[in-house]
């Protein structure tokens, strides 16, 4: 029973951390061009912002 939670909880971490993975290896390349990117938190939350008022007004989760 317990590798089930702990199995599930390793997952569960994985699938949230997927984006700030996403934005951080973004950002690693960005800086490694010699740019310097301030907004990543910005257009995340904009990110997020756009997508729920996408789905809120289709009725589509998957749009």
């Amino acid at each position: 029973m317990d590798l089930f939670y702990i199995t599930s909880f390793v997952l569960s971490i994985i699938s949230a951390s997927t984006p700030l993975l996403l934005a951080a290896s973004g950002e690693l390349i960005t800086e490694r061009s010699g740019t310097l990117n301030l907004g990543v938190e910005g257009m995340m939350l904009i990110g997020a912002i756009a997508g729920f008022a996408t789905a809120h007004d289709t009725g589509s989760a998957l749009l």
